[in-house]
């Protein structure tokens, strides 16, 4: 498998392409005869034709690299499994639509599928070769195979009328060797020839979503991608605010969900440091001190978990649920670009200086260069009690990484979060538990979220300090399935990173190149608005 050699000045189309065959193909096959299979039929989307309105691309030979300045490399290209390997076929799911059972538990759903006239099969599904996971992960139950999704959906319907929970599914999304098919852009950024910044920012306001194309066009982006985690739905706290450590310009914008990476920009951007990192938030008055215990969130709504100070059901990352806490106290700045959120408790609006000018019920504006303190519960009280109209008000915050160093952030300075870690000290270092990907008892998630192929989006750091920026599209059968979060990991050490971790993905994967979107989004109603994104930009002249 190919790695990127500290001698060499860029990645070799050929030798890249070796690379990504080699992610997918069966063990024991080669990259070489992979890709000899597939480059006839190899679709490689170019900008040119993304700008055209995003239908599939024309089929065009081997891969290719464009130059998009000085320093910056854009490869893009196709990889596949064995030819003809994925199938459509019918899941049928558990209670709650569980896609991975208990052995037992799919023995008996197979023989209930048996019973109402049903061929069906069970498959165990273990976690990859080389994950900190080992054995089986759980199993799933399926009914028969089929050429094409028509006659999948029809059987589908089948199962629904004899009430079965069952879904129609391409095999080369299961994330299994030697099946798939996966579209993927490389962006390498030498920093010793670029002469830009690399930053992270949010669109107008911290409260709301944009387009990563949008937000490129904005900054005038020469590159830009979907950036961190973020909320979708109002029901899980501040749509569009970050879900997990957030900053820009220097400034907090989210709390840390705490223990899980995230990748600092100093300066230029351009020689990021992956640590994962922790807050802690504080506000005094005189004597007295309380927690605060997020930013720009809902008060007791914490996305992602990791929070502080009794969060149920736990304090650890957790990833897409939303845990909770009755007695909280969070801060709003006034880069939130919205109301703070109406509901019951108190708040304290505070001047520039953190002279409280008001204490209110909870909903209304954040002063230019103010902030908010929201309370609820116990912080409520606290708030009541030493937030009185004059009171000045002082915030401490302090971020840490795991070896609890601190991490002091200068001017223009950015945090962008992610998870999860993919490479560390040049090895693949997917650690599922920690950021709440493995659930012992929803199986389904670690295999649905993770194992299986997804679009995806990661950053990374070779040894000679060059930025790897690696997008897959996915959930488009037939064009780009995506890959799984280990063979992401597996592809940036192979690309050569020292260091890397994953952004958001999904529909949320987008990259742009001057302001056009290049990808091929997965949401059918097209490019998902986001909440920040990284951008590349060239020194102003």
């Amino acid at each position: 498998m190919f790695k990127v050699s500290s001698r060499s000045r860029s990645l070799r189309p050929a030798a890249l392409a070796a690379v990504l065959v080699a992610v997918l193909v069966a063990p024991g096959a080669t990259a070489q005869g992979a890709a000899a299979s597939y480059r006839a039929a190899s679709g490689v989307p170019t900008a040119q034709v993304a700008r055209g309105g995003g239908g599939v691309p024309k089929p065009v030979a081997g891969w290719e690299r464009d130059r998009l300045a000085p320093g910056v490399d854009l490869y893009q290209g196709v990889v596949a499994g064995r030819p003809g390997a994925d199938h459509w076929t019918v899941t049928v799911r558990g209670a709650g639509g569980a896609h991975l059972l208990s052995k037992a538990a799919a023995d008996t759903l197979a023989g209930q599928l048996r019973t109402a006239g049903f061929e069906p099969r069970t498959e165990r599904v273990s976690w990859p070769r080389g994950a900190n996971r080992a054995g089986l992960l759980g199993v799933r139950t399926r009914v028969v195979t089929f050429g094409g999704q028509n006659q999948a959906d029809a059987r589908r319907k089948a199962l629904a009328a004899a009430g079965f929970d069952a879904v129609s599914e391409w095999t080369g999304g299961d994330g299994a060797p030697g099946t798939g098919l996966a579209q993927v852009k490389v962006a390498v950024i030498d920093p010793a020839r670029f002469d830009g910044k690399l930053s992270g920012t949010y669109g107008p306001h911290v409260a709301g979503r944009e387009n990563v194309s949008d937000m490129a066009a904005h900054s005038r982006a020469l590159l830009a991608v979907n950036a961190g985690f973020f909320v979708m739905e109002s029901r899980d706290g501040v749509p569009g605010a970050a879900a997990g450590i957030a900053a820009y310009d220097s400034e907090l914008q989210s709390a840390a969900t705490n223990g899980r990476v995230a990748m600092v920009l100093r300066g230029d951007g351009l020689r990021p440091e992956f640590r994962h990192l922790s807050t802690d938030l504080r506000v005094r008055a005189g004597d007295a001190s309380a927690v605060i215990d997020g930013i720009n969130r809902v008060p007791g709504t914490i996305r992602n978990c990791g929070g502080t100070g009794g969060d149920l059901p736990t304090e650890r990352p957790l990833h897409d649920v939303t845990c909770t806490d009755p007695d909280e106290i969070v801060r709003f700045t006034d880069e939130l670009g919205a109301a703070t959120p109406a509901g019951e408790g108190v708040e304290a609006v505070l001047d520039r200086s953190g002279r409280v000018l008001e204490l209110r019920p909870r909903g209304g504006a954040v002063p230019a260069g103010g902030s908010v303190l929201a309370g609820i519960g116990e912080g409520a009280g606290w708030l009541r009690e030493h937030a009185a109209v004059g009171q000045r008000l002082t915030v401490q915050e302090k971020i840490t990484d795991e070896c609890g160093r601190q991490v002091r952030l200068g001017s223009g300075d950015d945090i962008v979060s992610g998870g999860s870690r993919l490479v560390r000290d040049g090895r693949v270092a997917v650690d599922f538990a920690a950021d709440g990907i493995d659930r012992p008892d929803e199986p389904s998630f670690a295999y649905t979220w993770g194992l299986k192929r997804n679009p995806r989006t990661a950053v990374g750091v070779d040894a000679r300090g060059r930025l790897i920026v690696v997008i897959t599209a996915g959930r488009q059968p037939g064009y780009s399935d995506g890959l799984g979060l280990h063979e992401m990991a597996q592809l940036m050490r192979s690309l050569g990173a020292r260091q890397a971790m994953n952004l958001d993905g999904g529909g949320s994967s987008a990259m742009a190149v001057n302001g056009r979107l290049i990808t091929m989004p997965s949401d059918a109603s097209g490019e998902r608005a986001v909440g920040d994104a990284l951008v590349l930009t060239r020194q102003a002249r």
